[in-house]
């Protein structure tokens, strides 16, 4: 079975994937003083990025502007024709460049809801049957949430447009299970096609 490079931090411990992601320390107490001093924040922003239009070198350097700590892949299958965009290939390039790379499935969008959507191109249907997926995923979206506590994270899709892409429901959820901030790293000049033309490729 393929598994992601994540990279090993002190003090973690396995969880979902069989990846490796960091104890999430106690929120209360000391916690507030050991991020004041360390010039830390305690507020959380979650990023979403597309790699639509993209090459990996323009990617990486999209995540470095951001300041993203680790990449947590959304999609059901993370495979592309793209180079560098599978998940050997873009865990290995994130390892590499001192980031993390975490594969969420059941973040993904089902395939049955992708297949009906290359059918229909029905964006109010795909995005109910999407959410009503995510509604079963709680846990995953717990997962995540703590992840975004502890790291500066950006979730991984193909769509160059976040109005046109499932990323942007799980950052949605994401802000209403731990009150981060969302912010979607915005890629300029990249075409985008029209709903009913999308094909959600690895979604």
């Amino acid at each position: 079975m393929e598994q992601s490079r994540c990279l090993r931090l002190p003090g973690a411990t396995p969880t979902f994937s069989g990846l490796l992601l960091p104890r999430i320390p106690d929120l209360a107490g000391e916690q507030y003083s050991d991020d004041t001093a360390s010039g830390r924040s305690t507020s959380m922003t979650v990023f979403t990025i597309g790699y639509e239009g993209l090459d990996i070198d323009t990617f990486m350097s999209l995540l470095g502007e951001h300041g993203i700590e680790t990449v947590v892949d959304i999609r059901e299958l993370p495979l592309s024709r793209k180079p560098g965009f599978s998940k050997k290939a873009l865990a290995r390039t994130l390892n590499l460049s001192g980031l993390e790379y975490v594969h969420m499935v059941d973040l993904g969008c089902p395939k049955p809801v992708r297949d009906r959507y290359r059918e229909d191109g029905d964006w109010k249907r795909y995005t109910g049957s999407f959410l009503k997926y995510l509604k079963s995923q709680k846990a995953a979206i717990a997962d995540l949430s703590d992840l975004v506590n502890s790291s500066n994270c950006a979730l991984l899709c193909y769509e160059a447009d976040f109005n046109f892409c499932h990323r942007s429901m799980v950052a949605s959820a994401v802000r209403e299970h731990c009150g981060a901030e969302v912010e979607h790293i915005s890629v300029a000049k990249v075409r985008t096609a029209t709903p009913a033309g999308r094909q959600l490729a690895c979604a």
